[in-house]
């Protein structure tokens, strides 16, 4: 009998305490309820191989050892359609996505190999009434603030809540 394949791995960015706390209250408040068991997050890659969790670790290590923490810019609200997200702006968190790319390239998928555009989604898969009622309030006193990430984390996906398998702080 052989071994079932190693779960995906997720990479996420993490943020400061403060900032975590008020998109998870978001996510908390507008998310529906039967399928919010995550906590508010950055994906930065949807599907790597976990067959490299050891090799990845020890890239994302090195990666952010060489980071101090990113200063991002909660620069704008977004519709998803059927949800609302919050876009986030640093050029060194791009870089550092291209860089990861270019290391990782054959091995990601097509969704992994697009530019990346940093978001948090506090609400999904609700009727898009709903979503624009929610973008409509959420712009109307909307100004840009500040949030800062602070390293990375690798998650396993297991078709539920992921499973956290390694933290990685940004410590230059």
């Amino acid at each position: 009998m052989s071994l079932p394949a190693p779960a995906p791995l997720i990479l996420t960015l993490a943020l400061d305490a403060e900032s975590q706390a008020y998109f998870d209250e978001l996510r908390r408040q507008h998310f529906p309820p039967k399928i919010n068991y995550l906590a508010a997050h950055v994906t930065l890659f949807h599907h790597l191989p976990g067959e490299d969790e050891a090799r990845l670790k020890t890239e994302l290590a090195d990666a952010c050892r060489a980071l101090g923490a990113l200063p991002m810019q909660v620069a704008s609200l977004r519709s998803l359609g059927r949800g609302v997200a919050f876009n986030l702006e640093n050029a060194e968190l791009r870089a550092l996505h291209r860089r990861l790319q270019t290391a990782w390239g054959p091995r990601l998928t097509p969704q992994d190999q697009q530019k990346l555009q940093p978001h948090i989604t506090v609400q999904n898969k609700v009727d898009p009434t709903a979503a624009c009622q929610l973008l409509a309030g959420l712009q109307a006193d909307f100004q840009p603030f500040a949030a800062t990430g602070t390293g990375l984390k690798l998650w396993a996906y297991r078709g539920g809540p992921w499973e956290l398998r390694a933290e990685f702080a940004f410590a230059g």
